[in-house]
């Protein structure tokens, strides 16, 4: 059988994918950074949108206050999971446009911490590559 070379994935469609490695990232676009990303609280702390004193708010309160400002996209009660807001290209809030670097690696969520162990394909990546200069 006659393997093909998939130039660059299609986010939408997982089995585009490939078997994530590590030196995969420095040739990227950054694709991963333009899929949803859910975070909990603890995230939300570690980034830096929600204060200690705050865990005692109703979750509910604390997303209107982040939707608000532009922080959440939404917010599942049930599940207590927040998405992060993603720009109109839908990269990620916290994706550098120019650098397409994340400006809070530090600090960043624990799905992004995890990415691609956990996702919608564990293990594999939607690898795009950068364009040659």
């Amino acid at each position: 059988m006659n393997k093909l070379l998939i130039v660059g994935a299609d986010l939408e469609r997982t089995e585009t994918w490939i078997k994530y490695e590590k030196n995969l990232c420095g040739s990227c676009v950054s694709s991963c950074c333009t899929l949803p990303v859910e975070v909990r609280f603890n995230d939300l702390l570690r980034i830096g949108v929600v204060d200690e004193f705050e865990r005692s708010e109703p979750a509910r309160n604390i997303a209107k206050r982040l939707i608000k400002d532009g922080v959440v996209e939404r917010f599942n009660q049930k599940t207590g999971i927040y998405t992060l807001v993603r720009m109109s290209n839908n990269d990620c809030l916290y994706l550098d446009r120019k650098t397409r670097l994340c400006s809070i690696y530090e600090r960043r969520p624990d799905t992004c911490r995890n990415h691609p162990k956990i996702g919608p394909r564990p293990g594999y990546c939607a690898f795009r590559p950068k364009r040659p200069a």
